[in-house]
């Protein structure tokens, strides 16, 4: 099992959502989050006066998944939160070593 981590633009999360979702991917964990990579934020002008943002709005998708279906995962979420410009995101790939569904206390791949 994998863990894919993916931070991506918020306005393309419902395309990632249905991108997921059209492959099989049963259930995801979004969170908002702030940072920076590359793009090191930006300036804007409020008021008058000029201040730097530093860390700038994102989305943190996580799903668990099984290993088959890595590559399909990886590639959804590529064309789907690509625009081509600096600060698109990355995706994060990571080993599951267990699940556990609390309700019915499956686990494994029955689990997710």
């Amino acid at each position: 099992m994998k863990m894919v981590t993916a931070i991506i633009k918020p306005f393309k999360l419902d395309e990632v959502r249905e991108a997921l979702g059209a492959i099989g991917v049963s259930g995801i964990t979004v969170t908002e989050v702030k940072g920076f990579g590359r793009q090191k934020g930006h300036t804007e002008l409020y008021r008058g006066a000029e201040y730097v943002v530093d860390f700038l709005p994102k989305v943190k998708i996580e799903a668990a998944i099984k290993d088959e279906m890595l590559d399909q995962v990886i590639e959804a979420i590529e064309k789907s939160a690509s625009t081509g410009k600096i600060g698109d995101g990355k995706i994060f790939v990571s080993d599951v070593q267990q699940v556990i569904r609390i309700r019915t206390g499956e686990t494994g791949e029955a689990a997710l």
